[in-house]
Order: structure tokens, then C-alpha cells, then sequence
């Protein structure tokens, strides 16, 4: 009998609905179940099914992409047996990407299927403004809710003024001061989660102890900081998704050092709102906000009402994001001219053939 969502001790705590169960028609004909991906490493995932987890192969997409490389949160149909394997990945509803570590053109997929993105900043640490909306266009970028918690808070000397900074950062974005050893906030934090949450954040914010308080147990490997600067190195390696006590789950990332951008022009736009809507008031609609006469950007950073450094961070982060667009357009017409060129060498060899028979 297939699996349905009504099924309390499948995978409805893993997010398993009514709707995706519906999706999965023809992959239940062809004799494959629902699983979630919950962890990834080299050729290999653990993925969470009604009867429970096991380990499946996959096959890796040719030419590579990352982003139709299973990842954690997918939903995918799984063929059961001895030697499970992964058939198919479903549509995902939000991803949450970066560029390739490699500087690559391609994208890196941090996690899939997210619904809140929980963007953890240690308050033991001054604020980094630029980190914060590089965090903050990921999230938007990936069709999830982002949720600023400044942790640490018991480290703090001054959690409030932080919690201005950060929040004039961020309109529209809750911002959160919480502390995993005293507890403050952590009830307030849980009842913000819905859905499929993901932490992001740099090494030594503090996201795995977070987590293991959000979990009810120590569940995510936890490491010290350095004093002098307050980063922490790489304690959690991979992503994994685990289910909360309260519904939902959690996916843990490891500490991001580069946040490199790709293709988030949508969420630049959320994140630098505020110049958006200023640049509508330009004289000119190609306006580069930099020397034009009746620039409406300049003019608000004249009048103190913008500062500056907000403008810099928004033309470098577009930049960026420019070029790595045009990484990716390249790449893609490069594959195309060589698809093109390999189906040119099949008729080729086929006629041939054909010319060579008697």
C-alpha cells in the first residue's frame, strides 16, 4: 500500500505532505518510495524513508552540475532492495546556493527544500555588516524566511545596541539575542521555526551548540573558538538533517568562510531595498549612482539619510553577482555548442556507416 502523509510514524516529521504524496504517482507505479536526504558524502546518502534511514548510491549527473547533485533536504524516489538507489530527485520548492567554492561557474547547493533560514551571528564578536547581507541574499535568494539570531548574548557587552545594528540591516527580517547557556530566547527562537529549517553562519557563531539546544540533546559536534578573534574551526564537516521534538527539522551546515554570490539578483534587491526604491527617483533609469546629476541615491547619502557604506556593498555584491552570471551563461553555451557538435559527430559516423554498406 502506498505511503501517505496521514502515516504518523513515516514521514510526515520529515515534511512528507498531502501534495508531494500526490506528486509521487508515477514513481509509486514504477515500484519506488518517497525518502528524504538527510546527509550526503562521496557518491553515497542517508536517506530517511517510511520504514527508516538506509544508505543509497546515486548517480552523478553528466555533464557534473551541483545542482542536480542530490542534497540535503531533497525529496527523491528511492528504489528499495538490497542495494538501494536513488531513481529520481523531486521538484524542490527552494534552494539555498552559493558560487562553487572552486570559483567555478557552476553553483553550490547548501541545502533544498528550506522554509526558514536561521542566520547565526556570535554577539562575542563586533558585527559584520557585509557578511550579514551576503547571509541575508542567500537567504532571500532561496525562497525561504530568513531569521537573524545574534547568539551568545550571555558574552555580550552590549546585546541591544547589536540587535539595532543588525536590525537596520535587515527590515522586514526578525532579529533574535539568544543564548544556548542560559536559555534566553530559545523558546521565542523554536516557535519562529516552521517547516524545514537550515542554520547558516560562520565558524564559531555558535550554530551546532544552537542546534543541539533546539534538538533536546547533543546530537551536532560542538568545538571552541579562538579568543583572539572568535572563529572556530570546521567541527561540523557536512550538512545533515535531523527532526525537532516540537515539529519540523533542522539542518546543520558547516561554518561558512566564502560567500560567494550566484545568480541572487532577486535577493539583492530584497536586501538593498531601501537603494531600490531610491534608484526609481533617479533622473536617469541607467543611473549608476555614482557622479549623475539628479541621482536620488546620492542625494539620500548627502542627507545622511544612507550611509555610504551601504551603497559600496551594494555595487561590489552586484558586481560579483554579474559576473558570475556571466560565468554561468558562458559555461551553458559552451555545453550547448559541444551537444551540438557531439550529435554532428553521431550523423556523421552514421551516414558513414550507412555509405559503407553494400
Amino acid at each position: 500500500m502506498p505511503y501517505t502523509h496521514t502515516d504518523p510514524s513515516g514521514l510526515s516529521r520529515y515534511g512528507w505532505t498531502g501534495t508531494l504524496d500526490q506528486t509521487f504517482t508515477e514513481h509509486y507505479d514504477a515500484g519506488l518510495v518517497p525518502a528524504r536526504i538527510s546527509r550526503v558524502d562521496r557518491g553515497l546518502c542517508t536517506a530517511i524513508t517510511a520504514s527508516g534511514p538506509t544508505r543509497a548510491t546515486f548517480a552523478a549527473p553528466y555533464p557534473p552540475d551541483p545542482l542536480l547533485t542530490p542534497c540535503t533536504g531533497d525529496w527523491a524516489a528511492l528504489r528499495p532492495g538490497t542495494e538501494p538507489h536513488l531513481v529520481a530527485l523531486l521538484p524542490r520548492h527552494s534552494a539555498i546556493v552559493r558560487s562553487s567554492a572552486s570559483r567555478s561557474s557552476h553553483g553550490q547547493m547548501l541545502a533544498a527544500n528550506v522554509d526558514t533560514v536561521v542566520i547565526a551571528l556570535s554577539l562575542a564578536t563586533p558585527l559584520d555588516a557585509a557578511k550579514l547581507e551576503r547571509l541575508l541574499t542567500l537567504a532571500w535568494e532561496s525562497g525561504a524566511q530568513p531569521v537573524i539570531v545574534l547568539t551568545k548574548a550571555d558574552l555580550a557587552h552590549d546585546p541591544t545596541a547589536v540587535h539595532a545594528e543588525a536590525a537596520a540591516l535587515a527590515p522586514g527580517v526578525d532579529v533574535l539575542v539568544t543564548s544556548a547557556a542560559t536559555g534566553d530566547n530559545i523558546d521565542v527562537l523554536a516557535a519562529m521555526m516552521h517547516g524545514t529549517t537550515v542554520l547558516l553562519g560562520p565558524s564559531g557563531a555558535g550554530k551546532s551548540t544552537l542546534g543541539n539546544t533546539l534538538l533536546g540533546e547533543e546530537l551536532l559536534a560542538t568545538g571552541t573558538v579562538r579568543e583572539r578573534d572568535g572563529k572556530g574551526r570546521h567541527i561540523t564537516v557536512r550538512r545533515e538533517l535531523l527532526p525537532l521534538p516540537g515539529g519540523g527539522v533542522l539542518i546543520d551546515t558547516p561554518g561558512l568562510r566564502g560567500i560567494s554570490l550566484h545568480d541572487a539578483a532577486d535577493g539583492l534587491e530584497q536586501v538593498f531595498a531601501e537603494i531600490e526604491e531610491l534608484a526609481t527617483s533617479c533622473r536617469f533609469g541607467d543611473c549608476s549612482h555614482d557622479t549623475e546629476p539628479g541621482c536620488a541615491v546620492q542625494a539620500a547619502i548627502e542627507a545622511g539619510e544612507l550611509p555610504e557604506r551601504r551603497l559600496r556593498s551594494y555595487h561590489k555584491l552586484r558586481r560579483e553577482n554579474a559576473w558570475a552570471a556571466s560565468r554561468t551563461d558562458a559555461r551553458l553555451r559552451e555545453e550547448h555548442v559541444n551537444r551540438q557538435k557531439a550529435i554532428t559527430s553521431h550523423l556523421r559516423a552514421t551516414y558513414r556507416f550507412r555509405d559503407q554498406q553494400p
